[in-house]
């Protein structure tokens, strides 16, 4: 069970400076979420097999929107926001020739740290032949967050995995800028044994990679799309640089940077901006292009999304 933790509070009643009362505050109670999936090809149906949790977080009921071969699972945690101190971790096994989608209900919120840093583990091992989707909907830093966030992805023989995160600091829409704080994240991918892809990025909310242009540059959202699936044929990488992200609102027009890169084994697509619902649309286009090569199916949106 989580336990609660303290600080020390300090008040000079006097007004003198020189002598203090001292009590402890209980903090908010931390909480240990644990969630293992693992999916199987059976009779041509991605099936749920198994799944164990300890603490809040769960998985929905799968659902088919597509058909048999593909498993779309929507991962709830149900307190609605990580806090300082908690420390959530989602472990997913895919076997062989299974197909899983994963994703989530609503924004992720990650709320102010009163000190102490939150983490998220993702744990993902893919078998041959077989395809990981995780594409969450966006994650909120609320300002004076302090987040850490580590992706390990292990993939066999011909598996292949797209993976998206998109990040916003600060609440926008309340008018909320990320002037404290700091997230650490890191992902790495691996295929048989042999790493392929490593990333690492340490950002506080005081530091001049906030504001360089060859930083954050100002932006309130930074948002990856990782795809490892092999060689990417070039007439697919030329129509995903044809891909322009688009604004319904004419201020966060012309004010992203945005661009694809395709490596020997990844495909990486980034947008650095100041819209989450123009990065999503950004990514969505791109996932339309790349699906069909890398799944050998269209893209079919979760229906959550829609909610």
């Amino acid at each position: 069970m989580p336990r609660p933790t303290y600080f020390e509070e300090h008040s000079d009643s006097s007004g003198s400076g020189a002598a203090f009362a001292t009590s402890k505050v209980p903090l908010p109670t931390a909480w240990r979420a644990d969630l293992y999936l693992r999916f199987a090809l059976q009779k041509q149906r991605t099936v749920l097999v198994r799944r164990e949790h300890s603490g809040p977080l769960v998985v929905q009921k799968a659902l088919y929107p597509e058909g048999d071969g593909v498993c779309h699972a929507i991962i709830v945690h149900p307190p609605g926001g990580i806090a300082g101190g908690d420390e959530l971790q989602l472990r997913v096994d895919n076997d062989e020739a299974a197909h899983a989608l994963l994703t989530t209900p609503g924004a992720g919120k990650w709320y102010k740290a009163n000190g102490r840093e939150a983490a998220q583990h993702l744990n993902f091992v893919v078998a041959n032949n077989a395809v990981l989707e995780w594409l969450p909907q966006e994650t909120i830093l609320f300002d004076a967050a302090r987040a850490k966030m580590q992706t390990r992805v292990k993939l066999n023989g011909d598996a292949r995995y797209a993976g998206w995160e998109i990040l916003c600091f600060g609440r926008r829409a309340a008018g909320e800028k990320f002037i404290e704080g700091a997230l650490r994240q890191s992902t790495q991918i691996e295929r048989d044994g042999v790493l392929i892809w490593n990333e690492c990025a340490v950002l506080n909310a005081g530091d001049r990679v906030m504001t360089s242009p060859i930083g954050m540059n100002n932006a309130t959202v930074n948002a990856t799309f990782i795809v490892a699936a092999g060689a990417m044929p070039a007439a697919l990488l030329d129509a995903c640089r044809a891909v322009m992200p688009t604004a319904k609102h004419t201020a966060t027009a012309g004010t992203e940077n945005f661009g694809v890169s395709a490596l020997p084994e990844i495909f990486a697509a980034r947008y650095l901006g100041d819209s989450t619902e123009q990065a999503r649309t950004y990514f969505e286009t791109l996932w339309a292009l790349l699906r069909p090569w890398y799944a050998n199916r269209p893209m079919q949106r979760p229906r959550i999304w829609s909610t």
